[in-house]
């Protein structure tokens, strides 16, 4: 398996885990953007979200704001940041969820 998110979500490659459940795990980005950056992935490997399994879309949510109140950033603000093909700048071909928070964001993102 080449896949580094696969990798992770098999607990084969350490990261620091902060939410899981059955079909979702989430882990401190390694290169954080903001003061809270947790991507958040689908534990079975899915491209992009056109290749999302439809079960999985309310795990996805779910964690999102399971993320945000653990992370406390759920009253003061939070970005997600699904970067979904090559041109939109999706680097990891394994459809992952930035969240960001703890500092005021800009927009455009820079």
């Amino acid at each position: 398996m080449s896949c580094i998110f696969c990798k992770i979500a098999a607990k084969e490659m350490k990261s620091n885990v902060v939410y899981e459940s059955g079909d979702v795990i989430a882990f401190d980005d390694i290169a954080p953007q903001a003061p809270v950056h947790v991507v958040i992935i689908p534990k079975e490997h899915a491209l992009n979200m056109t290749a999302l399994n439809g079960n999985v879309q309310g795990e996805i949510f779910k964690a999102i704001s399971q993320v945000s109140k653990l992370k406390k950033v759920q009253d003061s603000g939070f970005r997600v940041i699904i970067n979904n093909g090559k041109d939109a700048g999706q680097a990891v071909e394994h459809l992952h969820f930035h969240l960001l928070g703890g500092r005021r964001l800009a927009w455009p993102p820079g």
